[in-house]
């Protein structure tokens, strides 16, 4: 049975009848046939998602109303978890905890988001006597977004969240290598009455369903989740639509470990940093900056933590997962091999872990990189899998300068026991997001999230992510005193 997409409310095939495969990482083995959307699709899709914003179903709907139908997909994505999760799972190689937690972060995307709908407000600006002068946010339009492997669910709740409560309509192209969660996510939608249109899923290939996307003249607006490179063509491809975007990219973002940090809560947030996911994360921690005084302690403890990881099916709920395809894996071994070459050691991993329920699966071990110099390729460039590049610093400057020694700046992490410090740490760093003692906050649906330089630019989640959803309008009446 082929898993069909979902345009203008009905499942269809591809305008050419082709399809294409889906492989469950965690074996190598099918898991489903997809419908690869065409050019042809995609621009029918966005007709499609333009009817629905004309049509009184959608456009004329009531604020209050939107946000009803948002808070009835939260519960019924929370009604289908377990299923979810397991899809999740198998769709990219996720341990299954993990699935089950991105499956109540995207719930809890059209929770929040739904609160928001009937609140999205303008101002009155005083120009004096005889004039009054207002401001109206309105939907933008139709939305485009490009959805990755790594979080399909949760990434795209994350836009289709903020999109449908500022009254847009949605285009939604997941990726190739994982649709699954993300088609279920249109069917919950429509079954939530979700009126036809409002939300079209389109699975496809990058070079075709992408490309034809981001360069669709009906657009209104683009958003993108992915590499620097992919986002660069992209964001050429929208510009010549005049299509505003918002880019959340690449990051190889730092912890910064001061010697007074509290050790075991060090351990344990570093290591969730880098490793879940098994590194597939653009926020992932993959640098580690530590103060020389604490250097030995703290990767004798992060390499017994690395070690002792299971990795197995996603399905068996293992510590960590597969790597997402053959080709991802096969980077991540090219790196520690650079990394090798350039003269850093490895304290953990650094290889293929065997056993016979990995199966031909794509797994590599959770990995430290020691003794990593800063110009190293494996700690200025996203590796995107689990290696940890670990590097020293002696002073607070020192520590800074590092952190901000990166083409990146979406994430970084500071641990100190001192406030002071942390607090002036974390004002210098060029990063969208600094966490003090922690990391991630558990999906983070209420914090705005983006880059700095070329980790992108808008921001998603938060209040904050509505600016890119709606467009304003200002409204000038002159009347007459009487």
């Amino acid at each position: 049975m082929v898993e069909g997409l979902i345009i203008d409310g009905q499942r269809v095939n591809a305008s050419d009848g082709q399809t294409f495969d889906v492989y469950d990482p965690s074996s190598g083995e099918v898991l489903a046939s997809v419908a690869k959307a065409t050019k042809a699709d995609i621009t029918r899709a966005v007709q499609s998602a333009h009817a629905a914003l004309a049509s009184k179903a959608w456009g004329g709907i009531l604020p209050a109303e939107r946000g009803r139908i948002m808070l009835r997909i939260a519960q019924a994505i929370r009604d289908r978890a377990e299923e979810l999760a397991m899809l999740e799972s198998r769709d990219n190689g996720k341990p299954l905890r993990q699935a089950r937690t991105d499956v109540q972060v995207a719930s809890r995307y059209f929770e929040f988001f739904g609160g928001a709908a009937d609140k999205i407000m303008g101002h009155t600006i005083p120009l004096g006597p005889g004039f009054l002068d207002y401001t109206v946010r309105e939907p933008i339009g139709v939305s485009a977004q490009i959805v990755p492997w790594n979080y399909p669910i949760q990434i795209g709740a994350r836009g289709v969240a903020p999109a449908l409560a500022a009254g847009c309509a949605v285009v939604l192209k997941p990726s190739s290598e994982a649709p699954m969660t993300a088609l279920r996510l249109g069917e919950i939608a429509l079954a939530c009455g979700l009126p036809p249109g409002v939300l079209n899923v389109v699975p496809g290939t990058g070079s075709e369903a992408g490309v034809a996307l981001a360069s669709d003249p009906d657009i209104n607006q683009l958003t993108f989740t992915g590499s620097v490179e992919v986002g660069i063509a992209v964001a050429k491809m929208a510009a010549d639509n005049v299509v505003p975007v918002v880019m959340e990219l690449g990051g190889k973002s730092p912890n910064v470990v001061f010697a007074d940090a509290d050790l075991d809560l060090t351990v344990q947030g570093v290591t969730n940093a880098i490793f879940q996911n098994a590194g597939q994360t653009c926020s992932a921690g993959s640098r580690l900056l530590v103060e020389r005084k604490a250097h030995d302690a703290l990767v004798e403890r992060l390499a017994a933590r690395a070690r002792a990881m299971r990795v197995g099916p996603g399905v068996s709920d293992p510590d960590m997962g597969p790597i997402i395809s053959k080709r991802q894996l096969e980077t991540i071994e090219r790196y520690v091999q650079i990394g090798k070459g350039e003269g850093a050691e490895i304290a953990a991993g650094g290889e293929r872990p065997s056993g016979a329920s990995l199966g031909r699966g794509f797994y590599y071990a959770p990995t430290l990189l020691d003794r990593v110099a800063p110009d190293m390729r494996v700690a200025q460039e996203e590796i995107f899998g689990p290696v940890l590049a670990i590097i020293t610093f002696d002073d607070l400057e020192e520590a800074v300068a590092l952190a901000n020694r990166s083409q990146y700046g979406l994430v970084a992490g500071v641990w100190t026991r001192d406030i002071n410090k942390a607090m002036a740490v974390s004002s210098r760093i060029k990063a969208g997001q600094v966490y003090i003692n922690t990391y991630g906050a558990g999906g983070g649906v209420e914090l705005p999230f983006g880059g700095y330089k070329k980790s992108g630019y808008g921001r998603e989640k938060g209040l904050e992510s509505l600016v890119s959803y709606t467009q304003v309008k200002n409204v000038c009446v002159k009347f007459a005193a009487v």
